[in-house]
């Protein structure tokens, strides 16, 4: 990662541009989740979401937090209160400003994910891939689970997929 950029925790002053991103990348497709839930998702583990700094804006995130295996969260439904003990840490969300697309930029940030979730002892790392992006995730390891039922909020072409920690 150059210098232009930092991957730091997110805080509460970053809501706006977190907001902002998230409608940017999904509200066309019909997947934009809103404040409440994004936020629902970040109290539940506020030391495994981040976002991409760049000259002090914010310019992309990462959500992700404890979630059991094969499941993850409804778009729909906020997230309760309280923790949730599970050695699976689920990769909600990562979203980049369009015009950084392409730099490698959401790779270094799924290796800063990958090395807290060691850190953390994590022993898979899980997401949904959403539009297409499945093929991609294929490249960094992930294995499709086809079998998981998910909810419709997150339209009919999205898959969930996993991949161990080690």
């Amino acid at each position: 990662m150059t210098g232009e950029f930092l991957i730091r925790q997110l805080a509460d002053g970053d809501w706006d541009a977190v907001v902002a991103l998230e409608h940017d990348a999904y509200a066309a497709d019909g997947l934009s989740e809103g404040r409440e839930a994004l936020q629902s998702r970040a109290r539940r583990s506020p030391e495994t979401c981040y976002v991409l700094e760049q000259h002090g804006a914010v310019r992309g995130y990462l959500l992700s937090l404890p979630y059991p295996p094969l499941e993850c969260p409804d778009l729909a439904v906020p997230e309760q209160d309280g923790a949730v003990e599970s050695d699976n840490l689920h990769v909600h969300d990562l979203v980049l400003a369009e015009e950084l697309r392409g730099r490698e930029l959401a790779s270094n940030l799924m290796d800063h994910v990958h090395a807290r979730a060691v850190e953390g002892g994590f022993t898979q790392i899980s997401m949904v891939a959403v539009r297409g992006s499945d093929i991609l995730l294929r490249f960094f390891g992930y294995r499709a689970h086809r079998e998981v039922s998910l909810p419709a909020s997150y339209g009919r072409r999205a898959v969930y997929m996993s991949r161990p920690v080690g």
